[in-house]
């Protein structure tokens, strides 16, 4: 016991309650984001909630995240609790809830945490990778788990123009019209752009993520790349705090929840980083962790 609070199955238990945290990986390319819709509007949240409440014998299970995806936004690394009177192994959590979802939803992990877990308030930082096919032909294969650029992208323009985005500032210029953060202020830890064949993978880690702020700044980046604006202008562009200075916002397709990082107590399973067809990719976890 910890404070008083349930820390493992036995102590939860006690109380009739369990809090059970789950990862999830997900492709997000049929549902309207992850946040529960509307009836009939397809969502993450509420397909997986259907397939947990059958593996808890009907009672009904509601979710919490640590990140609201929006429609067609992919993850490989979300992270949901919830808190059930019925008492299931994790290893019944996950296989029977894998069991009744569709393809396209995973449930990667399952562990009983403390009743202070939050997925989301707990959360310290979260990692986005945005996934961009570099080809003039438009790719047959996995259209809406990437997002195409014909123009030739030249990735050192890009890095560059990216370093002015590390550390803390008002994002305001990369924050959609409808976003409701309370602050625009955010501090970018990790930001790079990393290649794998056509590929080209925009990394980046914030201590959180306002509405649409990684595909703004991946729109920013890819017209930089592309020679049609100066490097200067992504640090133009920060400085103004206007949304309208910094040109389109990139498709959803290409972008992937991937990481979200926790205090060490809650001691949470660690997989690889995703998406899987970016396994070759450098895992610059272990360097995260000492920049910490």
């Amino acid at each position: 016991m910890s404070d008083g609070l349930p820390t493992t199955a036995a102590d939860s238990a006690a109380v009739g309650v369990y809090k059970i945290a789950l990862g999830i990986e997900y492709k997000g390319s049929r549902y309207r984001g992850f946040q529960r819709q509307r009836a009939g509007v397809p969502s993450i949240q509420e397909t997986l909630e259907k397939a947990l409440t059958k593996v808890a014998g009907g009672v009904p299970v509601l979710l919490s995240c640590a990140g609201r995806t929006d429609a067609s936004v992919h993850a490989s690394g979300q992270v949901v609790h919830f808190s059930s009177p019925v008492e299931r192994s994790t290893h019944a959590w996950m296989m029977g809830a894998n069991m009744n979802l569709p393809g396209d939803i995973s449930v990667t992990w399952a562990k009983v945490v403390p009743e202070h877990f939050d997925a989301r308030f707990c959360a310290k930082a979260r990692r986005y990778r945005y996934v961009i096919y570099n080809d003039q032909i438009r790719p047959a294969h996995m259209a809406e788990e990437v997002t195409w650029n014909h123009r030739p992208l030249d990735l050192e323009r890009m890095r560059e123009a990216a370093r002015a985005l590390l550390g803390t500032h008002d994002f305001s210029a990369f924050r959609a019209n409808q976003c409701q953060a309370k602050s625009p202020v955010k501090t970018v830890h990790h930001l790079e752009l990393l290649q794998m064949g056509r590929f080209i993978v925009l990394d980046i880690r914030a201590n959180a993520f306002l509405h649409h702020m990684v595909r703004n700044i991946a729109g920013v980046l890819m017209t930089i790349g592309a020679g049609e604006r100066p490097i200067e202008w992504a640090a133009q562009v920060l400085e103004s705090r206007t949304r309208s200075s910094g040109g389109v916002t990139a498709h959803p397709y290409g972008l992937y929840l991937v990481q979200v990082d926790y205090p060490q107590e809650f001691e949470l399973p660690q997989r690889y980083l995703g998406p899987h067809f970016l396994s070759g990719l450098p895992d610059v976890r272990e360097q995260l962790a000492a920049d910490q």
